[in-house]
């Protein structure tokens, strides 16, 4: 057994909280999880970890020391430890026995049963990743690093919470960050500091919102802006206004996928003909888990996917690299699993990155101005070399880097 998990299991045992919340947080960061929920149930309280996007199980502790974890954590974050009846949120920070600074993000939640924590993991020691380790190649990779080289215009990525949008950011600024040029971001909270940035963190409890940062930081002459998110009309007016005066704006959006980005900013309110003068390009990105290299094994995939594996492969645009004897033999691979050592019999490890990027031009602009639906900009996109999140990632299944299954979790096919 794990020397962490052993020592977790002692505090429990031995009734020490202060060790049991340090240990937790300890054994979570060697486990690579993005998130500790301690939630209480009917008659145990249960600690569970979410390692690469899936919840595991880890260690249960009796009902009666709850409190006084609760307690410890709201210490920590600086909440109050006597209310009760209402959710609360709060930061911490962390260093752990073997050296490794942590913020941690806490939340509590009143439940029937008690409350339940959850605490975001975010290590501050961690490398930022290159375009290559996030997993962008091919013309998302040539269409993103175009996009990234124009001196002004809008960059944004859009996905689901939790699907990588600021890690992706952070790796462009990596290699934006010059000393000719001045950077500034707007973010909500800054979660991980850069040297040669200028990063801020809003606070809208006293109005400090991305809008206003965004307005303000344009006094401060930058040549390259990233806001945390676009939520509303006025931030968008904003990157609007800050890339017309020759601006590079880097931002993330919630939509579903790279086209339908374009029909969420018509819906704000914003005329087509300025979306087309300022959007770059749009990159919609998800996660999925990676097979364990050592425990993976070919798979069988059943008629119904196959199908829409080649559906999704007849509209490959020529340009896209890939290796086309293996997309002629179709042997894709699933997880292993058993009793592997390297993955602990969960068949996956690690995640790896899924990316569509719409690179405007004077097509789509003619098709935004047109006023055509999502579907036709789709096809046109697709037609001047976007590749979808489908095709991404049966291309990275045949390479055996994922599963199926795993790309159709969260890439919707194209015949649906």
């Amino acid at each position: 057994m794990n020397a962490k998990l052993q020592a977790l299991q002692d505090a429990i045992v031995g009734g020490n909280i202060p060790q049991l919340v340090m240990n937790a947080v300890s054994y979570a960061i060697d486990g690579r999880a993005s998130d500790i929920h301690i939630e209480p149930l009917q008659n145990t309280i249960q600690i569970r970890y979410r390692i690469d996007g899936a919840l595991q199980r880890i260690v249960e502790y009796p009902p009666n020391i709850h409190p006084a974890v609760v307690s410890r954590i709201k210490i920590m974050a600086n909440l109050k430890i006597d209310e009760q009846r209402i959710p609360q949120d709060g930061r911490a920070q962390v260093t752990t026995q073997d050296g490794r600074e942590l913020d941690l993000r806490v939340s509590s939640l009143p439940t029937v049963n008690g409350e339940k924590i959850v605490m975001r993991l975010q290590d501050r020691s961690k490398e930022i990743p290159s375009f290559d380790k996030l997993g962008i190649s091919g013309n998302a990779l040539k269409y993103f690093e175009q996009a990234l080289s124009l001196p002004n215009g809008i960059l944004l990525t859009t996905g689901p919470t939790g699907s990588g949008k600021t890690t992706t950011l952070y790796a462009a600024l990596q290699t934006l960050n010059k000393p000719n040029v001045n950077i500034l971001t707007i973010e909500d909270p800054v979660e991980i500091q850069m040297d040669g940035l200028n990063q801020s963190q809003v606070h809208p409890d006293i109005d400090y919102t991305f809008a206003f940062g965004l307005r303000t930081s344009l006094r401060q002459d930058p040549d390259i802006i990233m806001v945390g998110e676009i939520r509303d009309r006025e931030t968008v007016d904003v990157a609007i206004e800050a890339s017309l005066t020759g601006h590079l704006v880097l931002s993330t959006i919630h939509t579903n996928s790279a086209v339908e980005t374009l029909t969420r900013i018509l819906n704000m309110g914003v005329p087509a003909f300025l979306m087309t003068a300022t959007i770059n390009a749009i990159m919609a990105q998800r996660l999925v888990r990676r097979l364990c290299d050592k425990c993976k094994k070919p798979m069988q995939v059943d008629p119904q996917t196959l199908e829409l594996v080649n559906t999704a492969m007849s509209h490959l645009h020529p340009d896209e690299p890939h290796d086309a004897e293996k997309l002629k033999a179709m042997q894709f691979y699933g997880p292993g699993g058993g009793d592997c050592p390297q993955c602990n019999g969960v068949g996956y490890l690690g995640r790896v990155g899924l990316f569509e990027v719409l690179k405007m031009n004077n097509q789509i602009r003619e098709m935004i101005l047109k006023n055509a639906n999502v579907m036709e900009i789709q096809d046109i996109a697709m037609k001047t070399g976007m590749v979808t999140l489908e095709q991404a990632g049966i291309l990275k299944a045949l390479e055996g880097i994922t599963s199926l299954e795993e790309v159709y979790s969260v890439a919707r096919p194209e015949s649906a």
